[in-house]
């Protein structure tokens, strides 16, 4: 999804970033392994749950024109069409 202000790429870049630095630690935890996590890549803020569509839209509802990025926890990828999500969290 585009963003007036930031490229995909930069969105991308951001939210790999924040997942990785400040995000990751926090939700990598048995319960939340194979959860989506949706995060707002200009204030940090992340919803966790089931459904891409849920925790977006649960940050959208707090900042309309924010710019989003999705993750699995704990995997390559949100979805495998025609392949194999891997593990990524031990």
């Amino acid at each position: 999804m585009s963003h007036p202000t930031l490229s995909n790429q930069e969105v991308a870049r951001r939210g790999k970033e924040l997942y990785e630095k400040s995000i990751r630690a926090k939700v990598e935890t048995q319960e939340n392994i194979g959860k989506i996590i949706s995060i707002n890549v200009e204030t940090g803020d992340y919803e966790i749950g089931d459904d891409l569509v849920e925790t977006s839209l649960r940050l959208k509802s707090k900042q309309p024109n924010a710019a989003l990025w999705g993750e699995r926890i704990g995997f390559d990828a949100v979805y495998a069409v025609g392949g194999t999500l891997l593990r990524t969290a031990q």
